[in-house]
């Protein structure tokens, strides 16, 4: 009964209108992405096989996620949903702590980013597993080359090159190197790892880290998002032809899902 709440309550945040929070750009994204069939569809996939936390192993255990599985519905949300919408989800700007927690929960942080620990691993072992994977190797050099400052210089970011590097850091969720967003109060960004046990590799570790935490190019595509996301979300929905769906429904569909 206890996972059944938890799972109902993660739900009403995950997928929950603006009859139950505050307005902000988030809800706007949830909602537009709501009445969209296709990113409706593949959002409500990830919800399903997100639900809980991820426990040791990757195991599914009382309450708990199968990671892998998690990840892979979230690539899958990325590569095929309308990148308007997935990247007003991903992208959505805030004002306040509700709002950015909300934005900080979208992605179902508990299972597809942080744990199963309480302290996070050094950033050398995501790092080195990404190294070794066909999936995550090729999309963490695209975020490296499209979204780090040019050699030598602390702000000068590729030209024109805002949307591409919010594209390929979308690319990187659903990867052992999955970014979300650390705290309801900021907007930044970074693994689910840190430094303070890399011994004599700490220097490399943290530039891996600073790619995320202190990336001028990155905080640059996002703000630039941000302040063309009302006019992003008009176009996307303008004309659209598929109804609204009913959040009770929606609501009550996944949680079946997810119990089955």
């Amino acid at each position: 009964m206890a996972h059944c709440m938890e799972s109902a309550l993660l739900l009403l945040l995950l997928l929950g209108s603006a009859s139950f929070t505050d307005g902000n750009r988030c809800v706007d994204a949830a909602e537009a992405c709501t009445a969209d069939e296709r990113c409706q569809q593949l959002r409500s996939e990830y919800v399903a096989r997100c639900l809980g936390r991820a426990a040791p192993g990757g195991r599914p255990g009382p309450g708990g996620c199968v990671r892998s599985r998690c990840r892979r519905a979230l690539r899958r949300f990325f590569a095929r949903g309308p990148p308007a919408l997935t990247h007003a989800l991903l992208f959505c700007g805030c004002e306040g702590s509700a709002c950015a927690e909300r934005r900080r929960q979208t992605f179902a942080p508990a299972c597809a980013f942080s744990g199963p620990g309480l302290v996070p691993p050094s950033c050398l072992e995501p790092l080195e597993r990404c190294e070794r994977s066909r999936l995550c190797r090729p999309r963490l050099l695209a975020f490296q080359a499209s979204c780090a400052p040019a050699p030598g210089s602390r702000d000068r970011c590729p030209e024109e090159g805002g949307p591409r590097c919010l594209r390929v850091y979308a690319g990187l969720i659903g990867t052992v190197v999955t970014p979300n967003y650390l705290d309801n109060v900021s907007a930044r960004v970074a693994p689910w790892c840190g430094c303070a046990a890399s011994g004599n590799r700490r220097e490399e570790c943290e530039a891996f880290r600073k790619l995320f935490t202190r990336n001028p190019c990155l905080d640059g595509a996002i703000q630039a998002f941000d302040s063309l996301q009302p006019s992003v979300l008009q176009d996307q929905t303008a004309g659209c032809c598929f109804p609204r769906v009913s959040w009770l429904y929606a609501l009550t569909a996944l949680a079946l899902q997810a119990l089955l």
